[in-house]
């Protein structure tokens, strides 16, 4: 597993060569592990065409560097040794920084899961992950590069191509999804279910994760069909019984 272990170092991959019309997109990393932080670094140069700019462990001393280096993409650990990821992601959107984020953390609460999409991260990786997973999210990261490098106006279905379209199966292998099912919102969802020890609504979880109550609905029954979910009914006095979801532990 990708950062999993600092005593095994991971097999390097091979270069890939990805067409794009971007010519570079650069990136900076927070991390304050030294060795994380190469390992990060080899990794995302295997990609084309990713080049890192710059790393920091200190979340002021990034802060600084993100001003004058100006990467298009970070990568952010949450725990730093000095200072905090997310005060780290609420500055730069204070500042109107125009950058992406990707989050790399071993914080899987739903809270913070939350809140980090809510400050505009465009991915959430959970520490150990390995390098398919990074690929997979830089990959379609670069989609939405390519999709909005010309000046021109971009129609729905171009929209729906760039999102994540793929999910990381029990075996470690990436599968498709289902159109109209992205993985962001996915794992949004799954990992919020997997935070609860109590059965939940369609609507109690919509409200939780700002989503639509559909669209909710849509994510909860492919979770059922996925054996990820179990539902029950909670029966009333009157009306239709109410549909309750959990993680399958």
């Amino acid at each position: 597993m990708f950062l999993e272990s600092q005593t095994q170092q991971p097999q390097q991959p091979q270069q890939e060569q990805t067409p794009a019309p971007v010519q570079q997109v650069q990136v900076f990393i927070v991390e304050d592990d030294p060795m994380v932080s190469t390992i990060c670094k080899n990794y995302i140069e295997k990609v084309n065409p990713y080049a890192v700019i710059g790393i920091s462990g200190d979340e002021s001393d990034a802060l600084a560097k993100i001003r004058a280096l100006k990467p298009q993409l970070v990568l952010l650990d949450l725990h730093l040794n000095k200072g905090n990821g997310m005060n780290l992601l609420k500055s730069m959107r204070k500042e109107s920084h125009n950058v992406d984020v990707f989050l790399m953390t071993a914080s899987k609460d739903s809270a913070t899961v939350c809140e980090a999409f809510r400050y505009g991260a465009v991915d959430y990786l959970i520490k150990p992950f390995d390098f398919d997973r990074l690929r997979q999210g830089l990959r379609n990261y670069l989609k939405f590069v390519n999709l909005t490098v010309e000046n021109k106006d971009i129609e729905q279905e171009e929209i729906d191509q760039y999102k994540y379209t793929t999910e990381t199966t029990t075996s470690g292998s990436l599968s498709s999804l289902p159109k109209g099912v992205h993985y962001m919102t996915l794992n949004q969802l799954n990992e919020y279910l997997e935070a609860q020890e109590n059965a939940l609504s369609c609507q109690q979880i919509s409200q939780a994760l700002s989503l639509s109550k559909i669209t909710t609905w849509r994510y909860l029954e492919y979770l059922v069909e996925r054996g990820k979910v179990e539902v029950s009914l909670e029966y009333g006095m009157i009306g239709r019984p109410t549909k309750l979801y959990r993680a399958v532990r």
